[in-house]
């Protein structure tokens, strides 16, 4: 069980990484085009900064599950720097229930929101509000695996790096 879930976990991260990485060359070209278009063209784009506004949502929260998976974002370090033996097991289960909780609240209350707003379109596409609000639920179930199988096999670098 514990070799399926890091290897359903490292295909998950992995696309998650790349999405990640691709979503932020397509907003740094939105970004270069709305400015030719704007200030070389004289002709404004109407829709590129709402796309990078939407694509930055779901960058960030496919970045999450990389994060999380890596232990990268801000925890409990000092209680993990000085924890030992059962006590350090304990605060590393106190930390992943933690994260796991906020992670199913994100994902009901992310299911949620879609559910209200996938009538709306954007402003300057004809294209359901739905889509950008998704990447909230589907980003946090994604980070939920990266979770359990970072309490499975941790990886992490920044802690064991740091001074």
């Amino acid at each position: 069980m514990r070799q399926l879930l890091l290897q359903i976990d490292r295909w998950i991260t992995g696309i998650a990484w790349t999405g990640a990485c691709l979503l932020l060359a397509v907003i740094a070209s939105l970004g270069l085009w709305q400015v030719v278009a704007r200030f070389v063209l004289s002709q404004p784009s109407t829709w590129t900064e709402e796309s990078m506004r939407r694509l930055l949502i779901w960058m960030v929260m496919l970045g999450t599950v990389v994060a999380f998976r890596r232990g990268a974002l801000v925890s409990v370090d000092l209680m993990l720097r000085v924890s030992r033996g059962a006590w350090r097991q304990t605060v590393r289960g106190i930390i992943t229930l933690t994260a796991l909780a906020y992670l199913s609240v994100l994902v009901w209350f992310g299911i949620d929101l879609v559910t209200r707003v996938r009538f709306q379109t954007f402003a300057s596409m004809e294209l359901s509000m739905g889509w950008a609000y998704a990447a909230l639920p589907v980003g946090a179930a994604l980070a939920f695996l990266a979770v359990l199988a970072h309490h499975v096999d941790p990886l992490n670098e920044e802690l064991d790096n740091a001074q």
